[in-house]
């Protein structure tokens, strides 16, 4: 009767323990490892090296074409026109004469030059036999040549001649007109007529800082223009501005292309390849690099240990379907996660699987 009692006050006693939410020896252990089982998660990825390639560096720009020189043509002095003798669109030789202005300034000027030079003539022989002063020898030869140069300015502006092969672009006036001097042309500046040399020009494009030891003088571009579709031009690195524009982080270089036949015309729009010869890059697939939402930030994922760690990126050029990373710490041979790598975070436990 004792036992029996016994044995129901025992059974009471560990009933109530476990009512009481106490577990037997070993069973907490069990259930955190359980749970960090569950919270662990191994991703499956897919990973390459990351390479070093020679490619050929290729600066794509924009540009529109200049014409190697632009005159905008007229007298030093106001004065009646007498003739134009060319059209807008005219092609014209160097020393052509294109505008005569009126004669009569010139006239006047010759022939008292004409008659200077007699009286200075006589005067030299009137100095020999003391008949006239040193002085007034002087002075008639000093007006004399006042007198030639006089002449020569008439004459270079009583005709106005082309200072070049090329072709006109603008005419502004009439004949019998007067010219003014006054600025008439979209350049602010005053011109009968405007003329350009076209059969060569120039393609001014702007290059950042960082490609300044790389350019040199007689480097070849590519230039396509839109009105010729994929037709290609070449030009030559001809000159690089010494300066670096502050504002930009830029510097200029002109390039210069040969246009003997005029079929590209200035002003016309262009898309410019500058070759700048072959190096070394890092290339990475263009899908393999992601941008932060947001911002302008961009990285990758690199397998390191087992694990994914997120390293940002600066990017070069982009080559077909991969993009160029500049270098900042990667020196190549590292293994970079291609694929299975959207949903990664930083420090991530990875599991590389075969193609």
């Amino acid at each position: 009767m004792k036992k029996g009692i016994i044995y129901t006050l025992s059974a009471i006693a560990l009933f109530s323990m476990f009512s009481c939410g106490e577990k037997p020896s070993g069973t907490e252990s069990t259930d955190v490892a359980a749970a960090e089982t569950a919270e662990t998660v191994v991703h499956p990825v897919k990973v390459m090296p990351i390479e070093k390639t020679v490619i050929k560096r290729t600066i794509n720009t924009t540009a529109s074409l200049v014409a190697e020189e632009e005159t905008y043509l007229a007298p030093s002095i106001p004065g009646k026109i007498r003739t134009i003798d060319v059209e807008v669109d005219d092609r014209v030789r160097k020393g052509q004469v294109l505008v005569e202005m009126d004669k009569s300034q010139l006239l006047q000027a010759k022939l008292q030059y004409e008659n200077l030079k007699k009286d200075l003539a006589r005067m030299d022989t009137l100095l020999k036999f003391g008949s006239v002063t040193q002085q007034s020898y002087d002075q008639m030869r000093t007006q004399l040549e006042v007198t030639e140069s006089t002449l020569e300015n008439l004459q270079e502006n009583t005709a106005l001649k082309a200072p070049y092969n090329g072709i006109v672009t603008g005419k502004y006036y009439n004949d019998r007109e007067i010219y003014a001097g006054a600025p008439n042309t979209q350049a602010g500046k005053a011109a009968i007529v405007s003329l350009v040399k076209m059969d060569v020009l120039k393609v001014f494009i702007n290059l950042s800082e960082r490609y300044l030891p790389l350019v040199k003088e007689g480097q070849t571009a590519t230039v396509k223009t839109e009105v010729y579709g994929g037709e290609t031009f070449t030009a030559t690195v001809y000159k690089i501005h010494p300066t670096i524009n502050p504002a930009t982080r830029t510097f200029t270089v002109e390039l210069s292309m040969s246009n003997a036949d005029y079929r590209l015309r200035p002003g016309m729009y262009s898309a410019v390849a500058l070759e700048l010869g072959d190096r070394e890059a890092l290339l990475v697939p263009s899908l393999a690099v992601i941008k932060q939402t947001g911002t302008n930030t961009r990285y990758i994922f690199m397998h390191e240990n087992g694990k994914a760690v997120r390293k940002t990126v600066q990017l070069g050029e982009r080559i077909d379907d991969k993009l160029e990373l500049i270098p900042n710490g990667i020196k190549g041979g590292e293994e970079l996660i291609y694929a299975g790598h959207l949903n990664l975070m930083d420090g991530d436990a990875v599991n590389v699987i075969s193609e």
